[in-house]
C-alpha cells in the first residue's frame, strides 16, 4: 500500500487502458487568463473528461486489476461525487453493480450524474468521512467489495495526467494540484519522479477544510471537527496518513484559499476561458492569484480537476458584480 512510486512503463501500461475508455486531456495557455496572472498558465483540464472530472483515469486502472478479486458482483464506496462517478463509470464498464454512500446535502448534479451511470445511492451522514464509515459498514454486512478512496493503483490512474501536462510542457516552474484526499498530488509527485523533472509542486486546499494544510504545517496527521466548503472535492477532514506522508516529502507548501477566492476563480474561468469550473477545480487559479506576485513571470501550470458544480450554485457565483 505505500509504496507510490510509478516508473514511466508503468504510467503507460495505465494510460493505454485508460485510453481505450476516453482520451488524454488538453492543456491550453488561455491568453486573457495569463495576463491576469501576470504569468504564462497552462491549464490541465480534467474537466473534458467524460465524467467532468480527474477520478475516472483512477476507477478505470483499479477495478481492471482488481476484477478478478471481486467475490461478488457489487462494490461499495463512499463519495462526494466524482470518486462515485469514477466507481459508477469504471465498474460498469467491467459489468459490476455499484452502491455509492453519500453524506446529505450532497451535490444534485453530482447525484443525478452517478445514478446516469447506474450506480445506487445511499445517504447517510453529514460528511464524507461519516458516509465512508457506512460504506465499510455495507461492505461488511454483504460481503460486498470496498472500493477504496485512496490506493496506489488510483494514484498511478490518475497520475497519467500529470504524465501528459509535464511531458507536453516543456520548463514548468510550478504546477498547483487540488488536495481532496490526495490521489492527484500524490499522482504528480510520482509523475515528476518517473520523468526526472524538478518542477515545484504546490497543494491546494479550502479554507474551511484545512486538515491537510494544518498536518503540513505540524508535520503530522491534523485532524479537523468538520469541512464545511463550497468545494465538496476538497472536504475532507481526516487526511490519508499515507498520502500526508507522501506530500509531506514532495510538495513545497499548501496553500489555503477562501470561500471568496474559490468563487472568484470559477468566474475568472468563465470570462477568460469558457470553461465551468467546480469549487475544487478552481481553487489552482485561486492559489495561484493569491501568490501572482511570487510567481510573476514564470511558466505554470494549473490541474482544472473537475467541472462537476450544480446549476443553481454556478448561477450565483457567475451573477456577481466583481468581474
Amino acid at each position: 500500500m505505500e509504496d507510490l512510486d510509478f516508473s514511466l512503463t508503468d504510467f503507460d501500461a495505465a494510460a493505454a487502458l485508460i485510453y481505450r475508455h476516453l482520451s488524454p486531456t488538453p492543456q491550453i495557455v488561455w491568453p486573457i487568463l495569463s495576463e491576469r496572472c501576470g504569468c504564462e498558465v497552462w491549464v490541465k483540464h480534467e474537466n473534458h473528461l467524460p465524467t467532468g472530472a480527474f477520478k475516472v483515469r483512477g476507477g478505470l486502472w483499479y477495478i481492471a486489476n482488481t476484477r478478478d478479486a471481486n467475490p461478488k458482483s457489487t462494490v461499495v464506496a463512499a463519495t462526494r461525487g466524482n470518486h462515485g462517478q469514477s466507481v459508477a463509470f469504471a465498474t460498469r464498464s467491467e459489468g459490476l453493480s455499484s452502491i455509492l454512500v453519500i453524506p446529505h446535502g450532497n451535490s444534485l448534479a453530482k447525484n443525478q450524474a452517478m445514478k446516469a451511470l447506474g450506480a445506487t445511492l445511499i445517504e447517510y451522514g453529514k460528511d464524507f468521512n461519516e458516509a465512508m464509515d457506512h460504506a465499510k459498514l455495507i461492505a461488511d454486512e454483504q460481503g460486498y467489495t470496498m472500493f477504496p478512496s485512496f490506493h496506489p493503483l488510483l494514484v498511478q490512474g490518475v497520475g497519467t495526467y500529470s504524465i501528459e501536462l509535464l511531458s507536453h510542457v516543456n520548463n514548468l516552474h510550478t504546477v498547483y494540484v487540488p488536495i481532496g484526499l490526495g490521489s492527484g498530488i500524490c499522482g504528480m509527485i510520482a509523475a515528476r519522479k518517473a520523468l526526472g523533472l524538478s518542477v515545484h509542486i504546490v497543494g491546494v486546499v479550502a479554507e474551511h477544510a484545512p486538515a491537510y494544510a494544518l498536518s503540513f504545517q505540524a508535520g503530522t496527521l491534523r485532524q479537523t471537527d468538520s469541512a464545511e466548503t463550497m468545494a465538496d472535492g476538497l472536504a475532507v477532514r481526516i487526511p490519508n496518513e499515507i498520502a500526508l506522508n507522501r506530500i509531506l516529502g514532495g510538495v513545497d507548501r499548501i496553500v489555503t484559499v477562501s470561500e471568496k477566492e474559490i468563487e472568484d476563480a470559477i468566474r475568472f474561468y468563465f470570462t477568460d476561458t469558457h470553461n465551468v469550473a467546480e469549487g475544487a477545480g478552481a481553487c489552482t487559479l485561486a492559489a495561484l492569484l493569491q501568490e501572482k506576485n511570487r510567481m510573476a513571470g514564470n511558466r505554470v501550470g494549473l490541474i482544472l480537476s473537475g467541472g462537476n458544480i450544480d446549476c443553481a450554485l454556478y448561477a450565483r457565483i457567475i451573477d456577481q458584480d466583481s468581474f
